[in-house]
C-alpha cells in the first residue's frame, strides 16, 4: 500500500520531500506503538493507509463539477487520512480524536515536516474532527465547537465563511472515504475479518456483527447519499462491485439470522450440547466441519490452529458439540479444552497454576454466525465444566469478554486474572 501511496502522490503534483517522510513517519509511530499490522483491531496502520489512498484516488479521478479539488486540497487530505486515527494511549480501539489532535500538535517531528510543506495545522485538525464517528449528537457539537475554534486560529480561514465551507465539504468528503475505503479494496471475505476485529477490539458480542455492519451500511447509504455517490462514482468499477457486494453479502446473513433466530422462537429449532465419542471425534469429515466453525472466529481467540485436527483425538481435550434438533443433527457450535499446559498463552499471562495439572483452559466458544445469543454457547459451556469436573480438574480458566467475567464473579466466584486493553477481552478463572 506504500508504493501505491506515493504513486499517487506523484501523480498529485506533491514536489516537497516531506510528504515521503510524513507517510514514513506515520508507518514507523504506528508500528513502534504496537498498532501496525500485528495490531488485531480494526484502526490499525493498515485502515490508515487504505483511507489515504482512497482519498487521493477519489480526489484524483473525480471529474464532478460539483466537487473540485485543488493541490492544497489533495495535501491538507493526505496529511488528515495520515494520521486521523492515530491514538498513541488509546484504552479501547475506537481513536479519540481529542488525543489524536494532541498528538499532531505536540509531536516536533510532525510540526516540523508540516512547516516545510507550508500546511496549516489548524486546518487538518478541522478535517480530523469531522472524522468524528457518529456524526450526531454530543459528539458532533463538541466536535464542531472545536472546529470553530480552529477557524478563528487560522489566518487561511479566520474571516472567510467562504473557505470554511470549503474545508468543511473536504471534512465530510474524508469521513465518508473513512468509512467506505476497507470495504472498496477487497472482497467479502476481507470485510467479514474487518468486522470481526472491529467487534473484538471494540468488546462487541458476537451476535452483534452482522447486526451492527447493516445498521452502519445503512445509514451510511441513506444519510450521506451524496457524499457516498460522489467517492463511489469517482471509484475504479471493482472497488464500487466490491463495495456493493460486501453491503448485499451482509444484508443476506442478517436476513439467514433473523430466519434462524425466528424458527428458534417458534420452537422449530432445537439446540442440543452433545459430548462427542472418540470414534466421531477421529473421523476426517467431523474435524472438517469443526474446522469451518473454528474458522470463523477472531484470529486472536483461535488456540492451536496448526494442530486443530490432531487435538480432536488427544483423550486429554475435552470436547462438546451443538447440534440442531437431535444428537445426530447439524453441528452449529463446539466447545473444546484441555491442560493448560498444553496452551501458549499471552506473555503478559502469569497464571499461578500453571504447571501443576490442576487447571483446564476452555478455548473461546466457537458458533456459526446466526446462532449466537440463543443460549446455545451458554449450555455447551456447562457441559465442559461438567466435564473438567468428571476429570478432577479444580480450575478453569478461558477468555471472555470483560462485562460478561463481572457478572460471573457472584454467579461463580469467577477472578480476572490478567485484564487486556484495549480489547477488554479478559483472562480469568473459576474454582470447579
Amino acid at each position: 500500500m506504500r508504493n501505491e501511496i506515493l504513486s499517487l502522490v506523484v501523480e498529485s503534483g506533491f514536489e516537497e520531500d516531506s510528504f515521503l517522510e510524513m507517510l514514513d513517519y506515520t508507518i514507523e509511530l504506528f508500528e513502534t506503538q504496537g498498532l501496525g499490522t500485528d495490531y488485531y483491531g480494526y484502526h490499525n496502520i493498515n485502515h490508515e493507509l487504505e483511507v489515504t489512498y482512497i482519498a487521493l484516488l477519489s480526489a484524483n479521478l473525480n471529474n464532478e463539477e460539483s466537487v473540485k479539488f485543488s493541490k492544497d486540497d489533495l495535501k491538507y487530505l493526505f496529511v488528515s487520512a495520515l494520521f486521523h486515527d492515530f491514538d498513541p494511549q488509546k484504552s479501547v480501539d475506537k481513536p479519540h480524536e481529542e488525543s489524536v489532535l494532541k498528538f499532531i500538535s505536540l509531536d516536533r517531528k510532525l510540526r516540523q515536516l508540516l512547516d516545510e510543506a507550508n500546511l496549516d495545522l489548524e486546518i487538518i485538525k478541522i478535517l480530523i474532527l469531522r472524522t468524528t464517528y457518529p456524526w450526531t449528537g454530543q459528539l458532533r457539537k463538541n466536535a464542531e465547537q472545536q472546529i470553530q475554534e480552529c477557524f478563528r486560529n487560522s489566518e487561511l480561514t479566520r474571516n472567510n465563511p467562504e473557505y470554511q465551507e470549503h474545508i468543511m465539504e473536504l471534512g465530510w468528503f474524508l469521513s465518508v472515504v473513512d468509512r467506505i475505503s476497507g470495504y472498496a479494496l477487497g472482497d467479502f471475505s476481507k470485510a467479514m475479518e474487518m468486522a470481526k476485529m472491529n467487534a473484538h477490539a471494540l468488546a462487541w458480542r458476537p451476535s452483534l456483527i452482522v447486526r451492527s455492519s447493516v445498521a452502519y451500511f445503512e445509514e451510511l447509504l441513506n444519510k450521506e447519499t451524496d457524499m457516498c455517490k460522489t467517492v463511489l462514482k469517482s471509484l475504479p468499477k471493482h472497488m464500487r462491485k466490491n463495495f456493493f457486494n460486501t453491503v448485499l453479502s451482509f444484508m443476506n446473513i442478517r436476513q439467514q439470522e433473523i430466519s434462524i433466530q425466528a424458527n428458534y422462537a417458534y420452537e422449530n429449532l432445537k439446540l442440543i450440547p452433545t459430548i462427542e465419542k472418540m470414534t466421531t471425534r477421529e473421523d476426517p469429515e467431523f474435524a472438517k466441519s469443526l474446522y469451518s466453525i473454528f474458522q470463523e472466529l477472531p484470529k486472536p481467540l483461535q488456540f492451536n490452529k496448526d494442530r486443530f485436527e490432531e487435538s480432536l483425538m488427544d483423550t486429554n481435550v475435552i470436547l462438546n458439540t451443538l447440534r440442531v434438533n437431535d444428537r445426530d443433527g447439524e453441528i452449529v457450535g463446539f466447545a473444546k479444552g484441555g491442560p493448560i499446559e498444553d496452551y501458549r498463552l499471552r506473555p503478559e499471562i502469569k497464571d499461578e497454576n500453571y504447571g501443576m495439572g490442576n487447571t483446564v483452559f476452555l478455548e473461546p466458544l466457537a458458533l456459526k454466525m446466526g446462532y449466537w445469543g440463543l443460549k446455545g454457547g451458554s449450555e455447551m459451556r456447562h457441559l465442559f465444566i461438567m466435564q473438567a469436573h468428571s476429570k478432577k480438574y479444580k480450575h478453569l480458566t478461558s477468555f471472555a469478554l470483560r462485562d460478561v467475567i463481572r457478572a460471573r464473579i457472584s454467579k461463580e466466584d469467577a477472578e480476572f486474572v490478567t485484564m487486556f486493553d484495549p480489547e477488554r477481552w479478559d483472562y480469568y478463572r473459576i474454582r470447579i
